[in-house]
């Protein structure tokens, strides 16, 4: 089975003078239902190549939570941890996906500003993708309207008020959903299909080489 490995949020715990890495167990859940084994990434930006080395993963899954430090978040090595690996699947063309934070991290990655949203948080909203009008799940309070000219990144899906709800880029098999996927009561197949379609790029790759 070939590996995807994930990010994890920085969870800060004052009375034990910790920091935790954790995720959602249904992130697991649902990168197994892509057809792939999940292996956690550390928040340690020092590993990060070592590990993409280590087990030549089918795809990198940047995960939600935390915001960007930019915008008072309190995880410095999450960021460096996100730009690290956005950096490592551009050089080797390595597949990667980034939900709510992970997709905020492509977009300052590649250069876009982010600004202060209301009324994306615990709700469901449509979105217009191509031809396409359908609901998502919505988490965050920082997000993208328009994006930076030269940037690279297409705008794939928008919300109703004109937030950029997915992107992709034009030449690096990059893309990214503001939409949590494995928080719906059973994964969407357009979910599935989107991680498993993105990440069948490298496993094409390796065939035709």
């Amino acid at each position: 089975m070939e590996v995807v490995i994930y990010t994890q949020r920085v969870a800060v715990i004052d009375a034990y003078q910790e920091r935790r890495d954790c995720a959602d167990q249904r992130i697991a859940d649902f990168i197994w239902e892509c057809g792939f084994l999940p292996v956690p990434v550390p928040n340690r930006s020092s590993f990060a190549e070592a590990i993409v080395e280590k087990l030549h993963p089918s795809g990198i899954i940047l995960t939600g939570g935390n915001r960007l430090v930019s915008h008072g978040g309190d995880a410095p090595e999450r960021h460096s941890n996100d730009r690290i690996l956005i950096s490592l699947a551009v050089r080797q063309g390595l597949p990667l996906y980034g939900f709510c934070r992970g997709m905020q991290s492509i977009l300052s990655y590649f250069g876009n500003e982010l600004e202060n949203i209301e009324g994306h948080v615990a709700v469901h909203h449509l979105i217009q993708e191509g031809t396409e009008c359908y609901k998502v799940n919505s988490y965050h309070n920082q997000a993208c309207r328009n994006l930076k000219n030269g940037c690279g990144l297409v705008v794939t899906a928008r919300s109703e008020d004109g937030v950029i709800e997915a992107v992709q880029h034009e030449i690096f098999p990059v893309a990214g959903t503001m939409w949590h996927p494995e928080r719906e009561d059973g994964f969407i197949k357009k979910d599935l299909e989107r991680v498993r379609n993105l990440f069948d790029i490298d496993k094409k790759r390796r065939i035709s080489t």
